[in-house]
Formats: C-alpha cells, sequence, structure tokens
C-alpha cells in the first residue's frame, strides 16, 4: 500500500502539476484536470493509451468522457489522498495528451 504524500513531497510534487492544469479537488484529497481533444477518437486514444499505464502501475483513475472531453480525478483510495502514484500517473496522463 501507498502512503499519503507528506507535506514536503506534496510541495514539491504538486507545483509543476497544478501549473500544468490540475486542481485540487474541493470535496477530497485528490488532484483533477479535464482534457480537451479535437473530437471523440483523440479522447478515447488517450483514455485507452492511459488505460495501459493505469494498468502498469496498478493505479487507476476516476474518469467521464463526452465526447471530445476526458474528466480525470487521480486519488489512492487505500491511502486516503495522494500518493506518488496519483503524482505519477498525472504526470504520464500529461506527456499522453501533449501540449495543451
Amino acid at each position: 500500500m501507498s502512503e499519503k504524500l507528506g507535506e514536503d513531497a506534496r510541495a514539491r510534487d504538486l507545483a509543476p502539476l497544478l501549473a500544468a492544469g490540475w486542481a485540487l479537488a474541493g470535496d477530497r484529497d485528490a488532484i483533477e484536470k479535464t482534457y480537451e481533444f479535437h473530437n471523440f477518437i483523440e479522447a478515447f486514444g488517450f483514455m485507452s493509451q492511459a488505460a495501459l499505464w493505469a494498468e502498469k502501475l496498478n493505479h487507476h483513475p476516476e474518469w467521464c468522457n463526452v465526447y471530445k472531453s476526458v474528466k480525470v480525478v487521480l486519488t489512492t483510495h487505500d491511502a486516503g489522498g495522494l500518493t506518488h502514484l496519483d503524482m505519477d500517473l498525472a504526470r504520464r496522463m500529461d506527456a499522453l495528451a501533449g501540449p495543451s
């Protein structure tokens, strides 16, 4: 089981993600981001590629796809909040989505 991020690691790891469009969820210890693509095929392709990373990391996002947008929420349920797994998956998702 992963452990929740300590204050130092949290501040260090969250800063670049917040600058890249991630936001703290208002109702729990989680981060969220909505990706916008040109069409449904691109959005679904992103989800398929992200699913491969999620499975490899054994860390699965909460997400919702509506046409060309994908809303992602990351938290580690077993730890009760944000862990290094959330930071890692967020960075990988950003890399898959490409420049905003």
